[in-house]
């Protein structure tokens, strides 16, 4: 009789072992999944930032006039480059903000839109966005399935006091197109 009582005390260890580690692990390997999310969505961020000078340059042998939309690509920029992720994120968005202008004001000048320098830089540009939506796509669900394992049961009982990740989310002024006006 005793040794059924040990032998069922050693078995119910072993599997709450068993799930401590499981659990443990899996916080683990979302908390570095989510970190290299973020890795991604840098390196495209990284990416475009790279390549915004070109095309503004190009659209300001058109557009001279237009010095407000360029300065507030250079200050988004460049606060791309330093600052916490939160910070980056912000800067980010003013600088969708402003491309969605300087898109808005090539538009007004066919001659900048046939020039193939700039198409090239456009869509350049394009699938440079398409690959930061997809990263952030991809950092966003990443977030969610952290979020599930550490506030669900027994997940919540493994996570160590790890509280819940914050989800990239769009600003609601970058919600709505960019007004232009000649």
């Amino acid at each position: 009789m005793i040794w059924t009582i040990v032998g069922a005390a050693v078995v119910i260890g072993g599997a709450l072992v068993l799930i401590y580690v499981n659990y443990y692990n899996k916080i683990q390997t979302l908390s570095n999944r989510i970190e290299e999310a973020w890795a991604q969505i840098d390196v495209q961020l990284q990416k475009r930032y790279d390549l915004l000078p070109n095309l503004v340059n190009t659209v300001k042998g058109y557009a001279s006039h237009e010095k407000e939309i360029f300065e507030g690509i250079a200050n988004a920029r460049a606060g791309m480059v330093t600052g916490s992720r939160q910070a980056r994120v912000e800067a980010d968005n003013m600088v969708s903000q402003m491309m969605g202008r300087l898109f808005a004001v090539a538009e007004a000048y066919p001659d900048l839109k046939a020039q193939e320098n700039f198409k090239l830089l456009q869509e350049q540009l394009e699938g440079m966005e398409n690959k930061i939506a997809y990263a952030r796509q991809f950092y966003n669900d990443t977030v969610l399935d952290f979020n599930n394992v550490v506030t669900t049961i027994p997940g919540v009982w493994f996570a160590g006091g790890r509280g819940k990740e914050d989800f990239l989310e769009i600003p609601d002024e970058a919600r709505t197109a960019p007004k232009v006006e000649f």
